[in-house]
């Protein structure tokens, strides 16, 4: 199954609307604070579905689950291709985020389930670490394929059409799992399930009686939350930065941000998918999870403080090479959150916990992100993530895990 789910993980980063999304808003004439609603609507309405979708994943079913997201992501690239207002895109960012809150945490749930089912637990950075790695591979060949569409059209419009190929053969994909890694519950009676679905809440709201799985559960959604709310202001960064290279004069400006960022998102995927496979020898470096995880959050509130300051100075070279250090922290992060995150709940109910996190990533990230659009719109990008970065460093103080203590 490993090839499945690496086969997954590539074929659902192939969004070649991504490293262009905030330049195509931008485009369509909304201010930074619109992009932050928009982003703000996908989170709260990925936030309501969160909890049901990970307890209809435990209970009836994670391929079901799986199957629903990807519709709706199908979905949501045909209203944006027509879009080209704020209330049609925010339609299509609802359909986005149905496909949010019925992914994640489910499918992380079917690998976990598999290495259960195949006594392969201690494995889970390292078997994570890796499928999450041809996930950024993905991310990579997803660059040079949008930067090519975007030269031969001239326009980012189409690449939203050419997204839904990749989404309907991972749809097939994931058709056809195996029906054990949905355990038992695919095969329940009918007045099985009104029992199996009040065990499953119950069991649910016993991990926020836990402070070190809401621990667990804070910092990775705090760092996620900071990271996805301010990573897509790279592009506006490239673009002043591609405006300023003597090269590719003779293109339109599209056509020469397109260059730019196509290459430089390349090698950030690239760069990306190494350090997701490198995410356990990354953690045995430090010696301790615990210590990893929270060192990685400092560095990482750093990062966006350098890289605000840099831009503010105009040493936008700076600031695209400190976003590059965000993007490995996050992706050497992810598999050692994951893996820490499962071992604080139940396996019983890993999709809804895994589901926890990712609904207060999204209830953060509705916050951060209007936030964050309106420093933009006030003041400018630099002096936006500086900060932003301040404030992710203040968040770090409540985020901070620590080991379990066990009895002796």
């Amino acid at each position: 199954m490993f090839y499945r789910f690496a086969l997954y993980g590539f074929l659902k980063n192939l969004r070649f609307f991504d490293p262009f999304i905030l330049l195509i808003f931008m485009e369509t004439g909304l201010s930074f604070f619109q992009i932050g609603l928009l982003y703000t609507i996908r989170d709260v309405t990925t936030n309501i579905f969160e909890i049901p979708s990970g307890v209809y994943a435990d209970a009836f079913g994670r391929k079901k689950s799986m199957i629903v997201s990807f519709v709706a992501y199908i979905f949501s690239f045909i209203i944006f291709y027509f879009s080209t207002h704020f209330s049609t895109h925010a339609i299509a960012m609802i359909f986005f985020a149905l496909g949010e809150a019925f992914r994640s945490g489910t499918h992380k749930a079917l690998i976990l389930a598999y290495l259960n089912l195949n006594q392969m637990q201690h494995l889970k950075v390292e078997y994570y670490g890796k499928t999450r790695a041809a996930s950024q591979l993905g991310s990579a060949v997803n660059a040079i394929i949008a930067t090519g569409l975007v030269l031969y059209s001239g326009s980012y419009r189409y690449i939203f059409v050419a997204s839904i190929i990749p989404y309907v053969f991972n749809l097939i994909n994931l058709a056809t799992y195996p029906n054990e890694l949905d355990e038992q519950r695919m095969f329940m009676k009918k007045g099985e399930i009104l029992s199996q679905i009040k065990t499953t809440l119950k069991t649910f709201f016993v991990i926020f009686k836990d402070r070190y799985a809401v621990q667990a559960i804070l910092n990775s959604a705090g760092f996620t939350a900071f990271f996805k709310s301010s990573k897509d202001y790279l592009q506006p960064i490239l673009q002043v930065f591609a405006m300023s290279l003597p090269f590719f004069i003779g293109l339109h400006e599209i056509k020469r941000s397109a260059v730019v960022i196509g290459v430089v998102y390349f090698f950030i995927y690239l760069l990306s998918s190494y350090a997701s496979r490198s995410a356990e020898r990354f953690r045995r470096w430090f010696g301790d999870i615990v210590k990893a995880i929270n060192v990685t959050f400092l560095i990482g509130a750093c990062c966006l403080i350098i890289a605000g300051v840099s831009f503010w100075q105009n040493i936008t070279i700076v600031s695209v090479c400190v976003f590059l250090c965000l993007y490995l922290l996050y992706n050497l992060r992810k598999p050692m959150n994951v893996a820490f995150i499962s071992n604080q709940i139940s396996d019983k109910v890993m999709a809804s916990g895994l589901s926890a996190e990712s609904q207060f990533t999204t209830i953060l990230m509705a916050i951060f992100s209007p936030i964050l659009g309106m420093l933009a719109d006030n003041f400018d990008v630099g002096t936006a993530l500086f900060i932003f970065g301040g404030g992710m460093l203040l968040f770090s103080l409540l985020a901070k895990v620590e080991n379990r203590q066990l009895p002796t």
